[in-house]
Order: structure tokens, then C-alpha cells, then sequence
């Protein structure tokens, strides 16, 4: 857990900080700062629209009875693709920006599934059902 804080908190910070200083470097600084500012904008909008179609989804699927699995992943994905966005720096930008596209989300969406069945079949993770 403690190797997924520092990862977390300090070398993903300072690997964007690396990226924000290079590509101002040759940009400009003001051009970066537009730069992120625009993006975070687009990512809002687009974070924006895609939840707005996953939420459709999902509720086309439940007023049809069926359970909405994939679908509720794919809000996962577009969470964490809108907060990669709105925050500052351009890999998580680039990352966030895969976790909003449908077709990109769809590639992870499969990779996702197959980690957490195989995450709950060796009992890693498991599941309470109660009626």
C-alpha cells in the first residue's frame, strides 16, 4: 500500500512536473499555461458528454430489466478520464483523454473485466450478495 501512495503522490507529480517544464521549454510558459488551461476545459466538456451518454445507457438498461455491468465500468473509466483531464499536466491528459474515447474505453473496459474476474476467482476480491 505504502509503494502505491509513493506512487502515487510523489512520482506521477514529478513526472508531470518534468513534462510541464520540458514542453515549456520549447513552447513558452504561456503557451504551456494555455495549453493546460485548454485542456482541461475540452476534457471538462468531453467528460461531460460522455457521462451524459453512459448515464442514457444506463438507464435504458435498467428500465429493461437487464444488469448494467459494462456500463457502470464505463462510468468508472469516464470518472476517472474527466479527473485525469481537469487536472494539470500532459500525461495524465493523454491518459485521460484514452479513458474518454469510446473506442479506446472500450479496449480497457475488456482488459478491466478480465482482471477483476480473475482478481475474484483466485479470491483476491470478493463479493457479498445479501437478500
Amino acid at each position: 500500500m505504502f509503494r502505491i501512495l509513493v506512487v502515487l503522490f510523489i512520482v506521477i507529480p514529478a513526472i508531470e512536473l518534468w513534462g510541464l517544464i520540458s514542453i515549456g521549454n520549447v513552447i513558452g510558459g504561456w503557451n504551456t499555461v494555455a495549453l493546460v488551461i485548454l485542456t482541461g476545459v475540452v476534457g471538462a466538456w468531453l467528460a461531460k458528454q460522455q457521462g451524459i451518454a453512459v448515464i442514457r445507457t444506463l438507464q435504458f438498461e435498467l428500465s429493461r430489466g437487464q444488469m448494467p455491468t459494462e456500463t457502470l465500468l464505463d462510468g468508472a473509466l469516464v470518472l476517472t478520464g474527466g479527473i485525469l483531464l481537469i487536472s494539470p499536466g500532459f500525461f495524465s491528459d493523454v491518459v485521460g483523454v484514452i479513458l474518454l474515447l469510446p473506442y479506446t474505453r472500450l479496449i480497457i473496459r475488456h482488459f478491466l473485466k478480465k482482471w477483476l474476474w480473475s482478481m475474484i476467482s483466485t479470491g483476491k476480491i470478493q463479493l457479498l450478495f445479501r437478500r
